[in-house]
């Protein structure tokens, strides 16, 4: 198996396992999305410790944590990774998977327009129509349906803000995302030892519910391990195309299992939505195949440069 199979293999996975996640936190419904988040946290703490220990890499999250400047990066990721579980979570519970889904399809639109806004990145004519096509979108929704779609706004950008914070970072992102919930689980502490001193926690009370809430850990570490393992062997191209599968896959939990509603309006809004990932789709891999040509190119003119000449190897 070639290492670009393992990849996509590992990367399907990921995808898989984040695009089938509604079905698992429906089944959470009971709980209410704040514990369900704080059970997050916790497990997913336990397992990314248990990781980077048999990798014998505590050493570099205790770097990244001991470090002021990083420290406050790490924080404000933490924050945002944190409002976009609770939001899915939320969404998931309340029968509004239709927009979390929406709100995964746009965000790689919402990322591109932060690193114009905030990096100065420069945007082809195809990815600026591909942001206006998006625009569009949610403004017919807004319209036909009378309701803002805030769920799906606030993902994407809560989403967007955290990997342009994670540019900054100089870490692996299983030391990242350890570094991340480490800060978070203190208030995760408090709020659970509160819940159960107050009205009381779900946790303990049903053995189904609290292995699930345990499970939330690994759930939400595998995937990530898995989507770097095969991004770190793709093109970003083939990256950006093959996670649409996890929207899709949440879109499909949405209509076709929890029979959400899903009319006209909602028809036409996520037919702009598809259209403009189609436009931008192309024009990543447009990029990426030029950009991989232009290293290709450089290469063989280095090669060429340092190359001996018959002259120059000849003996006197």
């Amino acid at each position: 198996m070639t290492e670009t199979t393992k990849g996509i293999l590992a990367l399907l996975a990921a995808c898989v396992v984040w695009g089938l996640s509604p079905l698992f936190y429906k089944a959470l419904s009971d709980v209410a999305p704040l514990e369900v988040l704080a059970h997050r946290t916790l497990w997913s703490l336990v397992f990314f410790a248990l990781v980077l220990s048999l990798q014998r890499r505590l050493g570099a999250l205790w770097a990244a944590i001991s470090d002021v400047a990083s420290l406050r990066v790490i924080a404000f990721a933490a924050i945002m990774i944190s409002v976009n579980w609770f939001l899915f979570i939320f969404s998931v519970q309340v029968g509004r998977t239709t927009e979390a889904s929406m709100g995964y399809y746009i965000f790689p639109l919402v990322a591109v327009l932060l690193g114009r806004i905030v990096l100065g990145e420069q945007l082809s004519r195809a990815q600026w129509s591909a942001i206006v096509l998006a625009a569009v979108a949610v403004i017919s929704l807004t319209v036909g349906l009378h309701i803002v779609p805030w769920i799906s706004l606030m993902l994407a950008t809560t989403f967007g803000i955290y990997g342009l914070i994670k540019k900054r970072l100089d870490l692996g992102p299983v030391v990242s995302v350890t570094a991340e919930v480490m800060i978070l689980s203190p208030i995760a502490i408090v709020w659970l030892i509160a819940l159960h001193y107050g009205r009381g926690g779900v946790f303990g009370e049903e053995l189904v519910q609290s292995a699930l809430l345990m499970t939330a850990g690994p759930l939400t570490a595998l995937p990530l391990i898995l989507f770097s393992y095969g991004a770190r062997r793709l093109t970003m191209s083939t990256v950006g195309i093959v996670q649409y599968i996890n929207p899709t896959l949440q879109f499909l939990c949405a209509v076709v299992i929890f029979g959400e509603p899903f009319g006209p309006i909602h028809m036409a809004a996520f037919a702009l939505i598809w259209t403009a990932l189609a436009i931008y789709s192309g024009s990543a891999y447009r990029q990426d195949k030029a950009r991989r040509k232009a290293v290709m190119v450089s290469e063989a003119e280095v090669a060429v440069s340092t190359k001996p000449s018959k002259d120059a190897s000849a003996k006197p």
